[in-house]
């Protein structure tokens, strides 16, 4: 099993579903100091119960106010961060004939705008630790919907491929200051959130498996932690194809939809 050398100070956030909840599990066992957060206060304390290395930190990500204050809570608790690892997100499908703007704005405020609050509590952690001649990372979950637009993905995937651009432009700034950032782009993982899904699912792995490719992603520095790579390789060639071979093919999954549901 991959891990660090040495303990690690780590916050993850979504740490109570899914992969998240994968990760955590693994976290406390390899002996890393971990701040938990999600909304479901109940379960983050099961997780910690009998670990001394893990705390509970409840969180809504979408209320910038509350993760501010879980930074300042979190400096308190460790004084730095060595990785903020931000994995909470949710995904609602468009029905673009019934145009829902409010379901836009449901994806995008936790997606986007919850990581982007987070980024902005964890910097001043993470610079605390390069002052202490540390290693930092920064590192959040996207999609592999980000390479390529999918049908009624307008709002999942939009928001998974502006963390992606907003985490690899932050990467050049924060290069002079040491602090690395790390871009996951998972393919299908069976999760609570993915069981309620309409369409064939290619390649799916367990949240176990994804959990065990991100560490081990993360431990080696990669810029991009993609899996099962067979179907994110695929995924990012069609991302490349010229625009009208991209409709052909987008057309043909939206019509598989439509006989499949």
């Amino acid at each position: 099993m991959s891990t660090w050398k040495t303990p690690q100070r780590i916050w993850l956030t979504g740490a109570t579903s899914g992969i998240g909840e994968a990760l955590a599990g693994k976290l406390i066992a390899q002996g890393h100091h971990v701040m938990l957060s999600a909304r479901n206060a109940e379960a983050l304390n099961k997780l910690c119960h009998g670990h001394p290395n893990a705390h509970a930190l409840p969180l809504d990500i979408s209320d910038r106010q509350a993760v501010l204050k879980a930074g300042e809570t979190i400096h308190e608790c460790l004084g730095a961060l060595d990785l903020a690892l931000f994995n909470a997100g949710t995904c609602e499908y468009l029905n673009a004939q019934q145009f829902d703007m409010a379901l836009v704005e449901r994806v995008f405020t936790p997606n986007l705008f919850g990581t982007l609050y987070g980024v902005e509590a964890a910097l001043p952690l993470l610079r605390a630790a390069r002052q202490e001649g540390l290693p930092a990372r920064l590192a959040a979950t996207s999609s592999a919907s980000a390479y390529l637009p999918l049908p009624r993905a307008e709002a999942y995937g939009a928001s998974k491929a502006a963390i992606s651009y907003f985490l690899e432009s932050l990467r050049l700034d924060l290069d002079q200051e040491g602090i690395n950032v790390s871009l996951i782009h998972p393919g299908f993982v069976k999760t609570p959130l993915t069981e309620r899904n309409d369409f064939p699912m290619p390649m799916q792995v367990t949240a176990d498996q994804a959990a065990d490719a991100i560490i081990a992603g993360l431990v080696k520095g990669r810029l991009d932690i993609h899996f099962p790579r067979r179907f994110t390789y695929l995924v990012k060639l069609l991302g490349i194809l010229p625009p009208a071979l991209r409709r052909q093919i987008g057309l043909r999954m939206t019509r598989a939809q439509k006989e499949s549901s």
